[in-house]
């Protein structure tokens, strides 16, 4: 892990600490308050599944929260350039609430995610995320050759999970 910092000028150094704001306060205090603050009213957001917008950001932050309460994400490296902000994530947490259709697992994840905004005026107006998805599922014990995959009333042969 290098946790390292590259900025170049006053906007790039501004910039990443309106990434930091975020995941400090947005996702590992679950203040949502401070998405109004950071993200244009017409912020888009370019991850799969997610909404756009403050609103957007707000359903992503309550969905992790309620998935994992002791969630953290923690910027390893941040290269900042003008306008754009590239970062790597440490996400984990303890999965202790119900996670895509499954029930807690009560395992704990250890995953990457990559994250890229825009932003201007100091406020986030685009956003591009990968986490490591498949390496949670693996993690929680519900995807790959030693899956458990919990049965009962959230168990579906929709899920896409390997039987």
């Amino acid at each position: 892990m290098s946790n390292s910092t590259w900025t170049v000028g006053e906007q790039a150094t501004a910039n990443t600490a309106v990434v930091r704001r975020l995941m400090n306060e947005g996702f590992n205090r679950g203040n949502l308050d401070v998405c109004d603050e950071l993200f244009s009213p017409d912020a888009v957001e370019h991850q799969r599944g997610n909404a756009s917008g403050a609103g957007g950001i707000k359903a992503v932050i309550r969905a992790l929260r309620g998935w994992f309460s002791d969630l953290r994400l923690d910027i390893e490296d941040i290269v900042a350039h003008e306008d754009m902000v590239w970062f790597r994530n440490r996400a984990t947490g303890t999965n202790d609430g119900p996670f895509m259709g499954f029930p807690p697992t009560h395992r704990k994840i250890d995953i990457t995610v990559i994250d890229i905004v825009r932003i201007k005026d100091g406020r986030i107006v685009e956003h591009w995320g990968v986490p490591d998805q498949l390496g949670a599922l693996v993690q929680l014990g519900l995807f790959g050759p030693t899956a458990t995959v919990p049965q009962g009333p959230a168990d579906s042969p929709d899920q896409g999970v390997a039987r």
